[in-house]
């Protein structure tokens, strides 16, 4: 993505303080910036909130809250921060559930090789915003739909009403929309509303 910086703000997540120094530090060596860093996840969570980081790189077992359910409420309140899972535990799985739950980019060993750690942040935090955009554009895609709907409706009821064309109906709800400079949805929302029985 050209407009990913080269700079990434990280949050480090790990209850091993030597670890989490030797990551802060490897970190710093690529470039990126440490934003925080905390030993347990329900710190994770409330410093992400906090500092809304590029990417949260999050230790799998820690207190407080696990990786999982750390990456879980970040994923849920900041939808456009990249989380990379990091584990010690080389037997570790993740279900699918945790998989879903989480929404990481990616689950790194440790201790990870710093190419692969550079290279693992940049397409996981180029993923979250696409992702982010994807769901914004669907979002207002469901949103044109959703007025589309409700202008034809009203369109229905004002022809209905007055005797109009479908073009006539149209510049009127255009007409009234301008006049009180208020959106055409909230116009047809109204005219729907002011219908006996009708419900938006």
């Amino acid at each position: 993505m050209s407009d990913l910086p080269s700079t990434i703000r990280v949050l480090v997540a790990e209850d091993n303080a030597l670890e989490r120094s030797t990551l802060v530090d490897l970190l710093g060596a690529l470039g990126h910036m440490v934003v925080a860093e905390v030993e347990s996840g329900t710190e994770a969570i409330e410093k992400a909130q906090q500092f809304t980081p590029d990417a949260v790189l999050l230790d799998m077992h820690m207190p407080g809250a696990s990786g999982v359910q750390a990456a879980e409420e970040i994923a849920a309140a900041l939808p456009g921060t990249a989380v990379v899972l990091i584990t010690g535990d080389l037997s570790l799985t993740l279900s699918t559930a945790d998989v879903l739950r989480s929404t990481a980019v990616a689950l790194l060993p440790k201790p990870t090789p710093p190419t692969t750690l550079d290279a693992t942040l940049r397409m996981a935090v180029t993923r979250a915003r696409e992702l982010l955009s994807a769901r914004r554009e669907a979002a207002e895609a469901k949103a044109q739909l959703e007025a589309r709907k409700l202008i034809e409706r009203a369109k229905g009821i004002l022809m209905r009403r007055t005797g109009s064309s479908e073009q006539e109906a149209y510049r009127i709800m255009q007409r009234s929309s301008q006049d009180r400079s208020v959106r055409m949805v909230d116009i047809a929302r109204a005219v729907i509303e002011s219908e006996p029985g009708m419900k938006v």
